[in-house]
């Protein structure tokens, strides 16, 4: 059967599962969207900035383990991308970005909203392609959605010219994807195996490292089998958090800069480490020559190239953390292992001495105070996306997560204005679960316009700003390290947000008490739409703990002696 490029592209696309595209139209990709017009079976949701587009689809595919899809035009198009695109690649998020391009026979010869797209983003997307001929369009998109999904997961763009859309080919279905050079680890070493289990017999205080690959890799239940097999404490990074139940009595928080004192004492008085789909990154290891100076080290994770990258590792296992904790699940039962009760004792010491809290005096707004509150009022099935600053880490540290791909963030490149499209890209990927987007009055800012696209297509993402008039982690540093000298993070004309939200057609609130709180998180998930609520909290609430830049983890600064 014959078809153009354009028909060619929106039928793999389909076959590959896609039900939502998010973009903006542009020329060179008229023909993809004159197709789509004539679709039913695939919508188009058009975003007001391709950022914005990207992140959505990181935050549909973050919340339900599928790619993600946005589709731009060439040029500004593409490039407006680049953030989105770099945000995935940092976090192993499988998004395809289908960008248009100039006609084939001006590529390179600055022709009118051209960029090389490719060139540009080749460090920042696991693979990318230019696509030259109309009879390579299925083969490329259904290599772009295995290699984006399967290994460690990574967006993946792929260069439409404008007259490949046009041109005409029979059209045939790759019924399965061959790529040299690329097959990803599946089986996992016997022997890798039996060595954590014979490392585990001779521990006395293990802890497991937890992190976003065990949330990819849908491993959460084997983890959770894993821990109460073994009794042994866990502390997840900050893309992993959901993956382990929080109100779980084995559960010692988010590790790292601002992780809990537990989580951090914990990891660095270990002598063993078991650390599944976590990367060892600067912000949980702190001074790398201090970081857990006895412990033995497992690493396993998908991608070889991680392991033994920043932390020198004992056992390595390249493997699929679902499949490698199911087999260390059934090897422990051919064994008995210590019971750790004295480890398990000294970290309730811990738990007990040095809980997150925060002063509450009931006349400002406490930020740690309202993500509590949305936590209680959410409940279980909710998704909580963030934006990137102090909000973000009160987010981690006081909301309870009770099950994966609850939590959207961004982790590695640390992204201001990404939880509201995440979180718009997470409503539409989950039309029945609540969506909160929690965010700063800095980050919303960036995205801000995205509440057009949420009334346009009734998309009832809740968003919960809170505003300190600050660029408040930066703020941060520059109180506690650079004498108090604020320079340029005081925001200054912060809008009304109620207001805006009102001019976009939405519901708008204004908070600027405590005992105000309940009442609005009340109404917002009573509203059908999507609402934005202004918690104006105390602009001098600092995050801690804190690891100072150089320190080794254990030592934190703050918490509940200068709460």
């Amino acid at each position: 059967m014959n078809m153009n490029g354009a028909q060619i592209i929106l039928e793999t696309l389909k076959r590959e599962g896609v039900e939502h595209i998010f973009g903006i139209p542009g020329g060179s990709v008229l023909p993809l969207l004159d197709e789509l017009y004539k679709r039913k079976d695939l919508r188009y949701i058009l975003t007001r900035h391709e950022q914005a587009a990207a992140h959505a689809a990181d935050g549909y595919a973050r919340s339900t383990g599928r790619a993600g899809v946005c589709m731009v035009t060439s040029g500004p198009g593409a490039t407006n991308t680049v953030t989105g695109i770099a945000t995935a690649y940092m976090d192993s998020v499988p998004i395809v970005v289908l960008t248009g391009q100039v006609n084939t026979g001006v590529i390179g010869n600055d022709a009118f909203q051209e960029a090389d797209i490719v060139g540009i983003t080749r460090p920042i997307t696991k693979h990318n392609y230019l696509v030259r001929d109309v009879r390579d369009l299925a083969r490329t998109i259904r290599e772009a959605f295995y290699i984006a999904t399967t290994g460690r997961p990574g967006p993946v763009l792929v260069d439409l010219p404008k007259d490949v859309q046009m041109a005409e080919c029979e059209f045939e279905y790759p019924s399965k994807v061959e790529l040299r050079g690329y097959k990803p680890e599946v089986s996992v070493h016997p022997r890798q195996v039996k060595r954590v289990v014979e490392a585990l017999a001779g521990a006395s205080k293990p802890i497991i490292y937890t992190g976003g690959g065990v949330i990819s890799s849908g491993a959460s239940e084997e983890l959770l089998k894993f821990a109460h097999a073994t009794k042994i404490p866990v502390a997840a990074t900050l893309l992993g958090m959901g993956g382990f139940p929080s109100k779980d009595p084995l559960f010692l928080g988010m590790l790292g800069m601002h992780g809990t004192r537990p989580a951090n004492y914990g990891i660095m008085a270990a002598d063993l480490i078991i650390s599944v789909g976590a990367r060892f990154d600067d912000r949980v290891t702190g001074k790398l020559s201090a970081f857990a100076p006895e412990a033995i080290v497992v690493h396993i994770d998908i991608d070889p190239s991680s392991i033994s990258k920043s932390v020198k590792v004992d056992i390595p296992i390249v493997g699929d953390a679902r499949a490698v904790l199911h087999e260390l699940n059934a090897e422990l039962k051919q064994v008995k292992l210590p019971d750790f009760a004295a480890w398990r004792g000294q970290i309730e010491v811990w738990k007990k001495e040095y809980p997150l809290t925060y002063k509450n005096d009931g006349k400002k707004i406490k930020p740690q105070f309202v993500v509590e509150r949305i936590s209680a009022a959410a409940g279980c099935d909710a998704i909580l996306a963030t934006d990137v600053g102090q909000h973000q880490m009160w987010a981690a540290q006081f909301f309870c997560f009770s099950r994966p791909r609850s939590f959207l963030t961004s982790g590695g490149l640390g992204t201001m204005g990404y939880g509201f499209p995440a979180a718009m890209g997470a409503q539409v990927a989950n039309p029945d679960r609540l969506v909160f987007s929690l965010s700063g009055d800095g980050s919303f800012q960036m995205n801000i316009q995205e509440l057009a696209t949420c009334v346009l297509n009734k998309i009832p993402v809740k968003v919960a700003v809170m505003n300190n008039g600050y660029l408040g982690m930066v703020r941060q540093w520059q109180e506690l390290f650079y004498d108090k000298r604020y320079a340029f993070t005081p925001l200054g004309a912060v809008p009304d947000f109620a207001k805006v939200a009102e001019a976009y057609g939405a519901c708008g609130m204004t908070i600027e008490r405590p005992d105000q709180v309940d009442a609005a998180l009340e109404k917002a998930i009573k509203t059908d739409g999507p609402v934005v609520m202004d918690f104006r909290i105390d602009p001098d609430e600092n995050v801690f703990p804190m690891v100072p830049a150089g320190a080794a983890v254990n030592e934190m600064i703050g918490g509940p002696e200068l709460a």
